[in-house]
């Protein structure tokens, strides 16, 4: 009977020392020093929050409590990661429309090319012929005899006249210049003369 009394009674008495000797200083000496860090300006709440930041198990129950902050975040970085690749996609669109633009312009410029190289290809045609055309009316003065050519020679515009003079051979050239009236030979020579200087003085 005695012994059944006296466990509760030392059980009772663990619990108020318990209660006396741990409990109440603990609590006293926590309420203390917060008073005394919040009278230094240390903000308590802010710390624990750090110091429970970096204890892994505290800091998972923190996210696990706030859910929704984390969801908030999450689609402001998704929305600014979209926003990104549709700043993206549209700088690309605007390069390939700039490519395209180029390649137009190189298009344009090859067809005015090509344009130029045809120009340049019948005017040196035309060159070529009207040489040969030279050279067969060349020819054919040539194979006349000067006292028939000269008078022809004479009739025609100065510069057909210069053309035909200035291609035949000297000896043929001697021929018709004696066969021409004086004053026509002396124009046709200044002509000649002048025309070889001016051919000369070119480089």
């Amino acid at each position: 009977m005695d012994k059944a009394i006296e466990q509760p009674e030392k059980k009772q008495n663990r619990f108020q020392w318990f209660l006396f000797v741990i409990l109440i200083p603990s609590l006293f000496a926590i309420a203390l020093a917060l008073i005394v860090l919040t009278i230094a300006g240390v903000n308590v709440f802010d710390k624990a929050k750090d110091l429970s930041e970096k204890i892994p198990f505290i800091s998972s129950m923190a996210d696990e409590k706030q859910p929704s902050k984390s969801l908030e975040s999450l689609e402001k970085k998704s929305i600014s990661l979209e926003a990104e690749i549709k700043d993206k996609e549209a700088k690309i669109d605007q390069l390939e429309s700039q490519l395209d633009s180029k390649d137009l312009e190189i298009e344009r410029s090859n067809l005015e090319k090509q344009q130029l190289q045809a120009e340049i290809d019948e005017l040196q045609a035309a060159k070529n012929e009207n040489k040969r055309a030279m050279k067969d009316i060349v020819q054919t003065y040539e194979s006349m005899s000067p006292s028939k050519s000269a008078p022809i020679i004479a009739a025609m515009k100065q510069e057909e006249a210069a053309k035909i003079l200035s291609n035949v051979q000297a000896d043929t050239l001697a021929a018709i210049m004696e066969k021409m009236d004086p004053k026509d030979a002396a124009r046709f020579t200044e002509i000649l003369t002048n025309k070889s200087q001016t051919s000369a003085s070119q480089p």
